[in-house]
C-alpha cells in the first residue's frame, strides 16, 4: 500500500460530533432487544461452535491446565461472572484477547453476551459496544464488522440531529471551544485583520460566539477571515459541502454588522499543505485544533508524521495564538490490553455524564451513543495500524510535540475560565474544572475527560 493510500484511510470527523470512525463503525441495530441476537449470530459466523465452557473444561482436563490462568485467576473470572461485575469481566476477556487463549475468549464472549444491554445501565450499555470491538478484533475484522452486521448509516439529517443532541447534553464540546475562543479573542484584541485556521471546521459551531464577541469589541470588530477544512462524515452529515458553513456564518457575522470571510478548504488534514491555507500579508493568524489532531497519524504509523508535520508547518506561518483541545487519554501507542482498560475507563465516566443528562428512556439515546460514540470505541479497540484512526494523547505528549515544533505556551484567561463555570451550573455538579500547568481540564467526577491549552511561538525561533 502506498503511503498516499494510507493516508486516505484518515477521514477526519469533526468536535460537532467529535467522535466517529468510518474505519470501523458501530453496528447495533437499532432495535435494542435484538441487538445480542444478532451480535451472536456474527460471532457464531466468525468464531465457531459456542459451546466453549465444555471445550474449555476438556482442554484443561487433557493436560494443557499450565498453559492457561493460574487456578487463583479462574477463582476471580468465576467470581466475576457470578457477581455480575461486568467491568472485571470486560478486563479479563480482553486478556484473554490479548493472550490469544481462543477458547477463553470466545467462553467469556459468551457471558458478556448475558450481561450487556445497548438500553440498560452505562456500564451495560459501553459493554455492549467493547464486546462488538473484542468480537471484531478477535476475528481481525475490524474494518468489516459493519458489513458483517448489514447495519445502515443514519440518513445525514439524522446524525446531525444526534450530533447536535450529544453537543447539548454534555459540556465537552462547548467547554473545549469557549476555551479555545477565549484565548483567540485575547490574542486579537488589538488587532484589526484576523485569519483563522480551523483544521477540522465540521458544522462551523465554535464561530458562531466568537463573531458576537467579535461584534461588541469596544473600538469596533476586526475583518474576520476564516478558513475552514473539512471532514467526510462532517459533509455528510450537514448534507452538503463548506459552502453551507460560510452562509451560515457569512449571514451571521452580517447581522451583527462583522467584516467577513469564508474560505473553503475541502481537503483532509493529511493532505493539507501551505497552498490551501490561502495566507495573506497583514493579517493576524490564529490556528485551531479542536478534537482533531489525534486523527492524525503520527511517526509510530506514518514516516511522513502528519501530526508532526501539521504543527511544523503551522509554526512556519507565525501564527500569534495555536488552540488545542483534545480528549485527555493515552490511546495512541498502547498495546492492545493497557489501551483496553484505558478505553473502558474513559467511556464509562463518559457514558455515566450522559446518563445523568440523557433519559435512558429517551427515543433518540441509542442513536446518540451508536452513532457519536461507539464508532470510536469499536475502532480503539478493533483495529491497528493504518485502520485505527483514534489515537489519543495525554496532554503531556501533545506539549512535548508542541514545544519540538518550536511552540510555548500562551497564558490562559481568567475570565474565559469563570465563563465556563458558570456554564457548567447548567449541568451535574459531578463536573469538575481544574486549571494545572497552564491548562484547563474538564472532567467527571475523578477522571479528566477533556484538555484544553494555547500555544504562541518561542522568541526568535522564525
Amino acid at each position: 500500500m502506498s503511503q498516499h493510500e494510507q493516508d486516505s484511510h484518515y477521514q477526519h470527523r469533526s468536535p460537532d460530533h467529535m467522535y466517529g470512525s468510518p474505519i470501523s463503525g458501530s453496528c447495533i441495530t437499532d432495535d435494542a432487544t435484538d441487538f445480542k441476537y444478532k451480535l451472536k449470530e456474527l460471532e457464531t459466523a466468525m468464531l465457531g461452535d459456542s459451546n466453549i465452557f465444555d471445550n474449555y473444561c476438556s482442554f484443561l482436563q487433557n493436560g494443557a491446565r499450565n498453559t492457561r490462568p493460574e487456578v487463583d485467576s479462574w477463582g476471580q473470572i468465576m467470581d466475576s461472572i457470578s457477581k455480575k461485575d461486568l467491568n472485571q469481566v470486560l478486563i479479563f476477556c480482553a486478556k484473554a484477547v490479548a493472550d490469544n487463549d481462543l477458547l477463553m475468549a470466545q467462553w467469556m464472549m459468551d457471558e458478556l453476551r448475558q450481561m450487556v444491554s445497548v438500553s440498560g445501565e452505562p456500564i451495560q450499555r459501553l459493554g455492549a459496544y467493547m464486546l462488538e470491538g473484542l468480537v471484531a478484533r478477535r476475528a481481525s475484522s475490524g474494518s468489516s464488522i459493519c458489513k458483517a452486521l448489514r447495519c445502515k448509516e443514519p440518513a445525514s439529517s439524522e446524525l446531525l440531529s444526534y450530533m447536535h443532541i450529544l453537543y447539548e447534553v454534555c459540556p465537552y464540546f462547548k467547554f473545549g471551544y469557549m476555551s479555545a475562543n477565549g484565548a483567540i479573542a485575547e490574542a486579537m484584541k488589538d488587532e484589526n485583520r484576523v485569519h483563522i485556521i480551523d483544521f477540522q471546521i465540521g458544522q462551523g459551531s465554535q464561530w458562531l460566539t466568537l463573531i458576537q464577541a467579535f461584534a461588541a469589541r469596544p473600538g469596533g470588530p476586526p475583518h474576520i477571515r476564516i478558513t475552514g477544512i473539512d471532514d467526510s462524515t462532517s459533509a455528510y452529515a450537514r448534507g452538503g459541502g463548506l459552502n453551507i458553513v460560510g452562509k451560515r456564518l457569512s449571514k451571521l457575522a452580517e447581522t451583527f454588522k462583522v467584516p467577513f470571510e469564508f474560505h473553503a478548504a475541502a481537503i483532509s488534514g493529511c493532505d493539507v499543505q501551505l497552498e490551501n491555507l490561502g495566507v495573506r500579508p497583514g493579517e493576524a493568524m490564529a490556528m485551531n485544533f479542536a478534537f482533531m489532531l489525534h486523527h492524525m497519524p503520527d511517526e509510530s504509523v506514518s514516516t511522513q508524521n502528519h501530526r508532526d508535520r501539521l504543527l511544523r508547518l503551522v509554526k512556519s506561518l507565525s501564527p500569534k495564538v495555536v488552540t488545542l483541545v483534545e480528549q485527555e487519554s493515552n490511546t495512541n501507542t498502547a498495546a492492545f490490553f493497557p489501551r483496553f482498560v484505558e478505553t473502558l475507563n474513559y467511556y464509562t465516566a463518559m457514558f455515566e455524564s450522559i446518563d445523568v443528562t440523557l433519559p435512558r428512556d429517551h427515543k433518540d439515546r441509542i442513536n446518540v451513543e451508536q452513532h457519536c460514540l461507539a464508532k470510536e470505541v469499536v475502532n480503539i479497540i478493533a483495529c491497528e495500524g493504518i485502520e485505527r484512526v483514534e489515537r489519543h494523547e495525554l496532554l503531556g505528549k501533545w506539549r512535548s510535540r508542541f514545544a519540538m515544533a518550536g511552540f510555548t505556551p500562551y497564558p490562559l484567561s481568567s475570565l474565559v475560565n469563570a465563563t465556563i463555570k458558570t456554564l457548567l451550573k447548567n449541568y451535574s455538579d459531578m463536573y469538575r474544572l481544574q486549571e494545572r500547568d497552564g491548562a484547563l481540564y474538564l472532567g467527571w467526577k475523578n477522571r479528566d475527560l477533556v484538555a484544553s491549552c494555547a500555544w504562541k511561538c518561542k522568541p526568535g525561533t522564525n
